[in-house]
């Protein structure tokens, strides 16, 4: 290990900035999640997945060093059958998180089309038409708040399906994708009927065969990813544009000194987006000025920020371990917060400085917090609400804080429909460009760059090492959620970044098409895009014709919620070898560890592995994708040395093609 290495393992955050403020926190004695790791030590039974909860006989204890084939439960359930069974909690609760978002989103496009939330619009119908193709709804020649009530009526089905049928988006699955999910019975129903199917399997007395119950398991992480995630994903897409390149910022430098911060944190577009709308509004404006301050600066956190970010360009300062640091440079007069990954120490912190606490949802009440509930009916009155409580509180900012004015450019908005567009534009959108420049070499492989980042570990600083070592060695990354915001508070996410840090042949590839070597595809339930381009790319021909075999890996390397474990099994299920940072949750059972890594890939070409030591998960993911190119006869990769010379067509080129086509609207 270098010095180098050694020192980052030494802070608390790699990101220099966020340990900046730690390192005033420590002087003031002001605690956060980091201290808190340090004090609360992992349970040694619980951890591994040694322990059950779920009657109460128990809790019981698994230990020994026999205790996979001799320890039993008071009701006689071994050891394998536990951790499976804790596993399958955890992904019902990470499905029901997303799943959740998504009907929110759902029963919001509902009352869009029926004009009773009439703060919002439909914005991208050609999103609306394409998905409307998927779900068989008739759209030619329709009204659009028309065609809107038939997509939301479908999907809405989707979560509540109770007898024969499938999700309406398993479709957009490869056919051989599709045949392996059937073959093994895992093709979801209904999100609610998988998610309880669960919770009964895994209650006392009912499914013990532990291989039995982690298929269960991919069934319901697949109601998320096929079903809640891309749900949520296309009728965000609809609602607010179907994202594009934009250039924003990133890290505690967004926050401005003369003017009222406000920052949006969670996971929920609704309220956000009304929030962009509203604090550009004059009369806002001339409120906020009348209280001394210049304007109203607008940022955000977790996958909030993501949302508005890939649209609007509104800065982030960061992912899940920034929240309390954000309030502790003194300069954030309001944190509104929705759902999911929300600390509850960040009331007891702001009564030491001066930020508000804004809780917003039905489902998420936090005391000491204010309260301003939501209401898709009224939106706006609700924004305006929380606006004012930041411009009111703007007078009562203290000078103490540790003010950062570090900030780095980012480049996001890459969805689905824009990767297409940009390998040839409107009329040869395709993802043959990137099927080819896998093929030939240059570009080695695609990375799934996700999952949250956790104060166990030098926060971020797993992200970084990755995503540096893997373009390096010609990956190309795709990222989401709190994994995009560490790369973008790292100074990551720019063209830039490729000329300086890609290998040859990826270097080659982004700046032919004038990309990033890391595509910021959005928020944690974004991770759907990934999967629709995958089915792209095998529809696409070239390379696989299904999702599992191809050069493409999925990494978590500081996961820490439920949700990633429903992510990491829902492309493990649709034929993605998974590798997650840290201890494994079901490390106490050989053969649970034996189904994810060896059963799960041999019969979906899917994988799930844990592993703590990130130069061992780049060497696993870097193997992984060696082994599908050998598989696929693709020309061994030697960096630097292509199997073709096919020339890419740079920006210029397609634009030229583009003249030479009729005027057209929309990216795709």
């Amino acid at each position: 290990m270098d010095k180098e290495t050694k020192k980052v393992a030494k802070m608390k955050s790699a990101n220099p900035e966020a340990e900046k403020i730690v390192e005033w926190g420590a002087e003031h004695k002001i605690e956060t999640c980091f201290e808190r790791a340090d004090k609360m030590k992992p349970c040694p039974i619980g951890a591994p997945g040694a322990c059950c909860k779920v009657c109460h006989m128990g809790p019981c204890r698994f230990v020994g060093k026999n205790a996979e084939e001799e320890a039993r439960g008071i009701c006689g359930a071994t050891l394998p059958t536990i951790a499976a069974r804790n596993l399958l909690r955890m992904i019902a609760a990470g499905t029901s998180a997303h799943s959740d978002h998504a009907r929110g989103m759902a029963f919001t496009l509902l009352d869009v089309a029926n004009g009773e939330a009439k703060d919002f619009k439909i914005k991208d119908v050609r999103k609306l038409y394409r998905v409307a193709g998927y779900l068989d709804v008739e759209f030619e020649g329709r009204p659009v708040n028309d065609v809107a009530r038939d997509v939301a009526t479908k999907l809405i089905e989707d979560f509540g399906r109770q007898g024969k049928g499938e999700l309406y988006f398993l479709k957009r699955a490869p056919k051989k994708t599709q045949e392996r999910w059937k073959k093994w019975g895992i093709a979801p129903r209904g999100i609610d009927r998988e998610v309880v199917e669960t919770m009964h399997r895994t209650n006392i007395g009912v499914d013990h065969d532990p291989d039995h119950l982690l298929l269960q398991g991919l069934r319901t992480s697949l109601a998320d990813g096929w079903g809640g995630c891309m749900i949520s994903t296309d009728i965000t897409d609809i609602l607010f544009g179907t994202p594009m390149p934009v250039k924003a910022e990133a890290s505690f430098g967004i926050f401005k000194e003369d003017e009222v911060n406000l920052v949006v944190h969670g996971h929920e577009p609704l309220l956000a987006e009304m929030i962009v709308d509203v604090v550009s509004e004059p009369e806002m404006i001339a409120y906020a000025k009348s209280k001394g301050a210049k304007g109203i600066n607008l940022g955000g956190m977790c996958c909030t920020a993501n949302e508005i970010l890939m649209r609007h360009a509104i800065p982030t300062a960061g992912g899940f371990t920034n929240q309390e640091l954000g309030i502790m440079t003194g300069l954030v007069d309001a944190l509104s917060v929705d759902v999911q990954c929300i600390m509850p120490a960040i009331t007891e912190l702001s009564k030491k400085f001066h930020t508000k606490i804004i809780t917003t949802s039905e489902k998420a009440k936090i005391q000491g917090a204010i309260h301003v509930q939501f209401d898709e009916h009224r939106a706006k009155e609700v924004a305006r609400e929380i606006v004012k409580i930041a411009i009111d509180n703007y007078t009562n900012r203290k000078t103490k804080g540790e003010h950062i004015t570090e900030k780095f450019p980012v480049i996001a908005g890459f969805s689905h429909e824009y990767i297409e567009y940009m390998q040839g534009g409107r009329w040869r959108g395709s993802f043959r460009p990137l099927n080819d420049a896998i093929m030939a070499g240059r570009i080695r492989g695609v990375v799934g760059l996700a999952g949250c980042d956790n104060p166990r570990v030098p926060s971020t600083g797993l992200h970084q090492f990755l995503a540096t070592e893997l373009i390096k060695n010609d990956v190309l990354i795709v990222s989401t959620g709190c994994g995009s915001a560490a790369c973008g508070s790292s100074g990551y996410l720019t063209p830039e970044m490729a000329l300086e840090n890609a290998g040859p042949g990826l270097r080659e590839v982004c700046e032919a098409i004038g990309i990033p070597p890391i595509l910021h595809l959005g928020s944690c339930v974004d991770n759907s895009r990934i999967l629709t381009i995958a089915s792209a790319m095998a529809e696409e021909g070239g390379l696989s014709d299904e999702i599992g075999g191809m050069p493409a890996v999925g990494i978590a390397p500081e996961w820490m919620s439920e949700k990633a474990i429903a992510i990491g099994c829902y492309f493990a299920a649709s034929g993605v070898p998974v590798i997650f940072g840290g201890d494994s949750p079901v490390e106490a059972s050989k053969e649970v560890t034996r189904i994810m890594t060896e059963v799960w890939f041999e019969r979906f070409k899917g994988s799930l592995h844990f592993e703590p030591d990130p130069e061992k998960i780049l060497a696993m993911a870097l193997d992984y994708i060696d082994k599908a190119r050998v598989a696929l006869k693709l020309k061994k990769y030697e960096q630097g040395k292509f199997a073709t010379e096919k020339v890419l067509m740079d920006m210029a080129a397609r634009r030229d093609i583009e003249k030479a086509a009729k005027p057209h609207i929309g990216i795709y």
